[in-house]
């Protein structure tokens, strides 16, 4: 068992009362470590701590010393990456294979916005009134409350930490209780990097931490990675003292597979967009659809591949997919799975709990045929199942593409050109791959349409997400206005 701490105002410590919980290692259903369980009074020292950096050592900071903190802390992942996936790999069930490339792409977010610490500016502006001079002011949105899923836990952190660092703002993070401990093992080496305390702090705990972050009224801005449902709970309660905030929610998204494509490429994209997370990422290819003349060769290649995929312990460089999160979900996906084949799809590949391999097991599944009338069609699985639907037209495979409440992700895969822009502009979705699936970068931004969120992570555009434009006039005359004219 490996015990942590929770990181508040610079100072490493217990959460009041002594409180902890276990952290349940997926592949053995064993607890592992032993975490903080925060109280209303962690969070509140920790925003206070927030704005007390944000009012002070942090706001004297220059950016061009921001910018040089968060290269130092990007040296320092660097050489700490293969700890980082471990930690991650174990806590959360995810293959070490992608742990790893993960965690050495870390450090890419904070060179990219730590470039950006000294580049935000504001403008003059030629206003319509004689003898002003008039500018805007970038400024930090304030202390953020960053609450991340269990999935990649500090990946989506980098997506809230890294732009708003660069911005000026001060950070209170609030990991998933299901996958807390890389987060905590981020903030020592965050601490060695240099900041100022209070810059970040680390609170963990179950909802009830996360619904004291965001009610606070010190918090200026709520960014948010996880379901749709809580999501929306975080949304009204953010609002309620008009804290700004970011949702990166749930997803249904369509990989779409027209007759002139690629089926090689097409095969490794689809297998690639769902099963390399074990189909538990908020962007994952969940639904096929596929043209109907190529589909009975296309499904059957997916179908072998999804059954050659070795399964097993997620620290094993040799295991292509691990756990599920735990029994839950698989209890629960394979119900969803089990409807769709009472009501008359049919199961190619996988359709059942791998129970020999442990309780949180579920098998590379593709469920064929099936109607848009079927929940596996529209509700999100975050689990290893594709679900496959046909189509003959252009017209059709958009229809079905945008039937659902998601706008997440779309892939498509075709070699006319022509008809990869224009399926491009008309599907409903913050990210469209071509001939690819599941690629991201700090460099290009994300976002979400219709029940997939709102707001925009990575990009220039994301440094935005945590400013806010200060007008100034500076009156230039010396004769003395009517005080009672406006303008």
């Amino acid at each position: 068992m490996q015990s942590f701490a929770i990181f508040v105002n610079g100072v490493w410590r217990q959460a009041a009362g002594g409180r902890t919980f276990q952290s349940i290692e997926p592949f053995t259903g064993q607890p592992w470590a032993t975490i903080p369980d925060s109280t209303e009074a962690d969070v509140a020292d920790a925003v206070s701590g927030a704005y007390a950096a944000l009012t002070g050592a942090w706001r004297d900071t220059m950016p061009t010393e921001r910018g040089r903190l968060m290269f130092a802390l990007a040296d320092i992942l660097d050489e700490n990456a293969e700890e980082l996936a471990h930690i991650e790999a174990r806590d959360n069930g995810k293959v070490l294979r992608e742990m790893v490339g993960q965690a050495r792409a870390l450090s890419g977010w904070y060179r990219y916005f730590g470039g950006f610490a000294d580049k935000i500016s504001g403008r003059t502006i030629a206003a319509d009134k004689k003898d002003f001079h008039t500018y805007t002011l970038k400024e930090p949105v304030g202390v953020v409350g960053a609450i991340t899923a269990w999935n990649s836990p500090v990946l989506l952190l980098a997506y809230k930490l890294a732009p708003a660092l660069a911005a000026g703002c001060t950070v209170v993070v609030k990991p998933s209780e299901l996958a807390s401990a890389s987060t905590l093992k981020f903030a020592e080496y965050f601490e060695r990097a240099g900041f100022p305390a209070g810059v970040l702090s680390v609170v963990t705990g179950g909802p009830a931490v996360g619904q004291a972050l965001v009610a606070h009224p010190d918090v200026n801005m709520v960014s948010f990675t996880g379901s749709t449902d809580v999501g929306r709970k975080i949304g009204a309660a953010a609002i309620a003292h008009f804290a700004k905030v970011s949702l990166e929610l749930g997803g249904k998204s369509a990989n779409i597979v027209f007759a002139d494509a690629d089926l090689d490429k097409a095969v490794n994209g689809v297998i690639a967009g769902i099963y390399a997370a074990a189909g538990q990422t908020c962007m994952a290819g969940s639904r096929l659809l596929v043209h109907e003349s190529i589909a009975d060769e296309l499904v059957a290649r997916v179908s072998e591949r999804a059954r050659t995929i070795v399964v097993g312990d997620p620290l094993s460089l040799d295991t292509e997919m691990g756990p599920l999160i735990g029994p839950a979900s698989v209890s629960r996906i394979h119900n969803i799975v089990s409807g769709a084949l009472d009501d008359g799809a049919d199961a190619p590949a996988g359709g059942a709990p791998l129970v020999d391999l442990g309780p949180a097991f579920y098998s590379p599944t593709v469920i064929d045929h099936v109607t848009p009338s079927m929940a596996i069609a529209t509700t999100e699985l975050f689990g290893p199942v594709i679900a496959v639907q046909r189509f003959s037209t252009e017209e059709e495979a958009i229809a079905i593409a945008n039937s659902t409440e998601y706008g997440l992700a779309a892939g498509l895969w075709t070699e006319n050109v022509s008809r990869a822009h224009r399926v491009a502009d008309r599907l409903v979705a913050g990210t469209i791959w071509v001939n690819s699936y599941r690629t991201v970068s700090f460099a290009v931004p994300t976002s979400g349409r219709k029940n997939s969120g709102i707001g925009t992570e990575n990009g220039i555009e994301a440094v935005d997400e945590f400013l806010k434009t200060k007008a100034v006039w500076i009156n230039l005359s010396d004769t003395t206005r009517d005080p009672f004219t406006i303008g």
